[in-house]
C-alpha cells in the first residue's frame, strides 16, 4: 500500500491515536506534516521517527478550532512540501463528564470547536488544492460515542456527531473530484488520554486491568486505528468514500 509521493497533515499528531496514525502512514511511504497544540517534544520525537524512516516530516504549532492559526498553519505545509494529499482530523479532547444543566458554555463551545468547527476548517484550507491532485483523501476520526451518546457528555457527542455529519456532507460535495472522505470511529483506544478517562469512569489503575473484559482480549491499540486509516488513503481503497467504520472489535 505505496504512499511514495504523497503528503499527509495529521492533526493531534504527537500522541495517541495521531501518532499511531503519523507513523503507519511513513512507514508506507508519505512524508508527514504533524500538527500539535502545546507538547512540541513529543511532536519532534514523531518527527525523528519519521525521519528515521527516511521520510520527510515536520511539526506545526497550532491551535486546530482557530481559523487563523490553521491559514498560517497550512500556508507553512504547503510551502515546505508543496502539496497535501491526505488530510487527517484527528484533534480530539474530552469533556467533563457533566450533565447538560451542569456544563459550562465555555466547555462546549471549546469541545465542539475541536471536534467540529477544526475540521471543517482544514477541509475549507485543504480541499482546494487537493482537488487539482489526481487524488485525495480525509480522514475524520469519530468514536463509538455517536452510537450510544451516553449520558454526561453531551458536548463530546456533539462534536462528533457534527464531524460526521461534515464528512458525509464533503463526500457529496469532493467525489467529483477524486477526493474520498471516510469516518473511523474507534472506541476506548491505550492512550493517555483513555488512560484518564478510565480512571475516572471505571476507577482503574491501568488499562491492563480492562484486558480480559475487552474484545480479543485486550484493549485497542493506537495501531489498530491506524491499520483502517492506512487501508483508507491507499491504492487498495478505490470504491470507498462517504463510510463510517467503527473501530471497537465490535463491543
Amino acid at each position: 500500500m505505496s504512499l511514495e509521493g504523497r503528503v499527509a497533515l495529521v492533526t493531534g499528531g504527537s500522541r495517541g491515536v495521531g501518532r499511531g496514525i503519523a507513523l503507519a502512514l511513513a512507514e508506507d511511504g508519505a512524508d508527514v506534516a504533524v500538527n500539535y497544540r502545546s507538547d512540541a517534544d513529543a511532536a519532534q520525537d514523531v518527527v525523528a521517527e519519521i525521519e528515521a524512516m527516511g521520510r520527510k516530516a515536520k511539526a506545526y504549532q497550532a491551535s486546530v478550532a482557530n481559523f487563523e492559526e490553521d491559514e498560517r498553519m497550512v500556508a507553512e505545509i504547503l510551502s515546505d512540501f508543496g502539496h497535501i494529499d491526505i488530510l487527517v482530523n484527528n484533534a480530539g479532547i474530552a469533556s467533563q463528564g457533566r450533565s447538560v444543566v451542569d456544563t459550562d458554555p465555555a466547555e462546549l463551545a471549546r469541545v465542539v470547536g475541536v471536534h467540529a468547527f477544526a475540521p471543517h476548517y482544514l477541509s475549507k484550507l485543504v480541499v482546494p488544492q487537493m482537488r487539482k491532485l489526481g487524488r485525495g483523501d480525509i480522514i475524520m476520526i469519530s468514536s463509538v460515542a455517536t452510537k450510544s451518546l451516553g449520558a454526561n457528555g453531551a458536548p463530546y457527542n456533539m462534536g462528533k456527531c457534527a464531524l460526521d455529519a461534515l464528512a458525509f456532507t464533503l463526500f457529496k460535495e469532493e467525489r467529483k473530484h477524486n477526493i474520498r472522505v471516510n469516518i473511523v470511529a474507534p472506541g476506548l483506544v491505550e492512550t493517555d488520554m483513555g488512560e484518564r478517562l478510565m480512571r475516572a469512569v471505571a476507577g482503574v489503575k491501568s488499562l491492563r486491568e480492562l484486558d480480559k473484559s475487552s474484545p480479543f482480549g485486550r484493549v485497542c491499540l493506537p495501531e489498530d486505528i491506524a491499520n483502517v486509516v492506512r487501508f483508507l488513503v491507499s491504492e487498495q481503497n478505490s470504491y470507498v468514500t462517504g463510510e463510517r467504520i467503527y473501530v471497537s472489535g465490535g463491543a
